[in-house]
């Protein structure tokens, strides 16, 4: 899996080096990346240490890729992008324990053949609808298995909450406003 511009990837702060933040990219090769102040928050830094420190783990874009040098961005990740990816790294993680629970002495390599074509988060959601694939690398016991302790995983349950006003000058509005959410099958305080 290769990086390009555009993509959301979590890091670990490695270094500071006076105005730029070195990190180690978590992907299938160990690779580094250089975050400038600029691209740190927006407005006015006053203590860099108070947006990232050593050893933090964080999500950042990929603006450019120039030959082994990857400029990212901090404060361009909007807070539904980082939450995505870190949900998937943090699946990604329980994929991996799965796999040296069930396979294990060889896990390692059947997790890096897997990381060469796909992410293996990817490869695991693909088995879910289809484990042919995961046959091959692991045997047909080792799959079911697997396939067995992913299907008694559960999905995290989202609850969105948003609170807007309504207003409508007919002399029915309530009923015309309660029409309209009884099709639509939510919640409603008022």
């Amino acid at each position: 899996m290769t990086l390009e511009v555009g993509d959301i990837v979590i890091c670990t702060v490695d270094r500071i080096a006076g105005t730029t933040v070195f990190v180690k990219i978590h992907n299938n090769k160990t690779e580094e990346g250089s975050i400038i102040l600029s691209e740190i928050a927006p407005g006015r830094i006053r203590n860099l240490r108070d947006y990232v420190v050593p050893k933090k783990i964080i999500t950042c874009k990929v603006l450019r890729i120039s030959g082994d040098r990857i400029e990212l961005s901090l404060r361009r990740v909007t807070q539904k992008e980082e939450k995505e990816v870190k949900e998937k790294y943090n699946q990604e993680k329980s994929y991996i324990s799965i796999f040296k629970g069930i396979v294990g002495e060889n896990a390692e390599k059947i997790i890096e053949k897997i990381k060469e074509n796909e992410s293996l988060y990817d490869f695991i959601e693909e088995a879910k609808e289809n484990s042919s694939n995961l046959e091959k690398l692991v045997g047909k016991t080792n799959s079911e298995k697997i396939m067995n302790i992913l299907k008694t995983q559960k999905k995290k349950k989202i609850i969105i909450k948003k609170e807007f006003n309504l207003t409508t000058t007919a002399p029915n509005g309530l009923e015309l406003i309660k029409e309209i959410f009884d099709k639509i099958n939510i919640e409603i305080k008022y």
